[in-house]
């Protein structure tokens, strides 16, 4: 979710800018700009992130028209680049230590924040009839653990590893799959898909896995290109993302130097 906010931000014309894991687990790799980590730069939708150690380079590489990437994984990077708006799209379905001070505007995606207590606003995650909703007061919808459905697919559309150890794939995102097909396997232990599809993710090679992680996702519409694209829930979700900073500015013109004239 957080790559699809980044990328709508981005092309609103913000200068956006983002912090990851040291070692994060993506499975939609394809459009996860949390790949930069690994490879140094990656590419979603044509739209270049480039990973930085040094703070300093932050302007030239919005001056590339570019996205930069920090390994920050306590956000102590803000202290230093103080945003006026602060996301926490982690979708930890938990706070895990966001405050309404950290930024002029700080927003929460999902479950485990209270708009006008941990954060400004709330953005909904859950797919229905709310996704995307901007919440002003209260929480957005729990958590069910219950993977979104896709045509009927919901626990039989997710590939999770068979053991402890080190996932090693045979296929690669964009492959299709027959049900019964070998995908991958952990420690010799095969990894098999449930259904027949497209492989829209799976976590990088050489990655070591527990029993019962997520790995991967087959998309039972068999559309490839699916997998080289942002969703539709994430899309809706920026949608949420960006009506929430355009409200806010409506309401507080200063939020960006701006004076009422």
């Amino acid at each position: 979710m957080a790559s699809g906010v980044i990328l709508r931000l981005y092309r609103a014309g913000f200068r956006v800018f983002f912090t990851e894991l040291r070692a994060p687990l993506a499975v939609r790799r394809k459009v996860s700009f949390s790949e930069a980590v690994y490879d140094g730069r990656t590419e979603v939708e044509g739209v270049e992130a480039v990973l930085l150690e040094d703070p300093s380079h932050v302007m030239e590489i919005w001056e590339k028209n570019k996205i930069p990437c920090f390994v920050d994984e306590k956000g102590g990077i803000r202290e230093v680049l103080k945003p006026h708006i602060l996301i926490d799209a982690t979708m930890a379905k938990k706070n895990l230590g966001t405050s309404i001070k950290d930024a002029q505007l700080v927003i929460g995606l999902g479950p485990g924040f209270e708009a006008g207590k941990d954060v400004h606003l709330v953005v909904e995650t859950k797919r229905g009839h709310t996704l995307g909703r901007v919440i002003v007061r209260g929480s957005a919808l729990p958590n069910t653990g219950e993977p979104e459905p896709v045509m009927g697919h919901t626990h039989d559309r997710v590939l999770r590893a068979s053991a402890d150890g080190i996932w090693r794939p045979f296929k690669e995102i964009g492959e299709k799959v027959e049900r019964g097909e070998l995908v991958g396997e952990v420690e010799g232990r095969g990894v098999r898909a449930s259904i027949s599809g497209v492989l829209r993710g799976l976590i990088r090679a050489g990655i070591r896995v527990t029993q019962g992680l997520k790995i991967g996702d087959i998309d039972p519409r068999g559309q490839v290109d699916y997998a080289f694209t942002v969703s539709e829930k994430a899309l809706a979700i920026s949608g949420g993302v960006l009506e929430a900073i355009l409200m806010w500015c409506s309401r507080d013109h200063s939020l960006f130097g701006y004076s009422e004239r």
